[in-house]
C-alpha cells in the first residue's frame, strides 16, 4: 500500500518540492533556484513539477558545514 505524501517523513522522501526543500534547508527559494541554475543543486523536472534530489541537498549543505559565514 502507498502512503501518501504528506506522511513521509522528509528524511524518507528521495526528492522535494523546492517549496518542501525551503522548508527542510532553511534557504530561500531565490538561493535554491540560483544554485540549481548554476549546477551546484541537481533536480529533476517532471511534468511541469521541479523536484530537487534529496542527496543533492545533503550533499550542498554538507560541504558548506564548516565554511565560514
Amino acid at each position: 500500500m502507498l502512503q501518501k505524501t504528506s506522511l513521509i517523513r522528509p528524511e524518507e522522501k528521495l526528492a522535494f518540492r523546492v517549496n518542501e526543500a525551503v522548508a527542510v534547508s532553511g534557504l530561500s527559494r531565490s538561493t535554491l533556484y540560483e544554485l540549481l541554475k548554476a549546477g551546484k543543486l541537481r533536480a529533476v523536472k517532471i511534468g511541469g513539477r521541479r523536484l530537487i534530489l534529496r542527496e543533492s541537498l545533503q550533499a550542498l549543505l554538507e560541504v558548506n558545514v564548516n565554511r565560514p559565514a
